[in-house]
């Protein structure tokens, strides 16, 4: 798993006088191997939890979720909307977009404190519950990332 230093520095280094197309995959590829950790850690419920892995997701988690879409709001969504002045459809899925930001740093807190309590050793924390509740922020984030890929970045953004 990438640990919370790895993340600390990818989210120095975005650029802030340029839409980088490198340090967004590279975001990317960052929340989807935090996705795979979130997705073992659902995996080993109730009984073989890594309280270590639980930690560092937990310390991890809200800082890539809310600076990747910080850079997606503040230098990736006006590009494409100044590229695709005019287009309705690219203007509904940018708002669609930023809804889903909203719910997911909303869903991060909410996983952050429940990973806490697992690494923690509370056994207060319904397995059940918190399986359910990783699997639908990472298959979350999984298609947010699919959906930027596919339609949002296709044709080179850069060009």
């Amino acid at each position: 798993m990438t640990d919370y230093a790895d993340i600390a520095r990818l989210l120095s280094d975005r650029p802030t006088d340029a839409v980088s197309l490198d340090w967004l995959k590279k975001a990317h590829d960052t929340q989807l191997t935090l996705c795979t950790a979130l997705e073992e850690i659902a995996d080993s419920l109730p009984a073989n939890i890594n309280r270590q892995k639980c930690i560092y997701a937990a310390k991890s988690l809200i800082p890539l979720v809310n600076g990747v879409h910080r850079y997606e709001e503040e230098a990736l969504f006006p590009l494409l909307e100044s590229k695709g002045a005019g287009d309705p459809e690219l203007a509904d899925s940018i708002a669609r977009l930023k809804f889903e930001h909203v719910e997911d740093e909303c869903f991060a807190e909410e996983l952050t404190d429940t990973l806490t309590r697992l690494g923690s050793g509370d056994g207060t924390v319904n397995a059940e519950a918190a399986g359910y509740m990783l699997r639908g922020f990472f298959e979350s984030i999984r298609r947010h990332i699919a959906f930027e890929q596919q339609f949002m970045l296709r044709g080179g953004l850069a060009a």
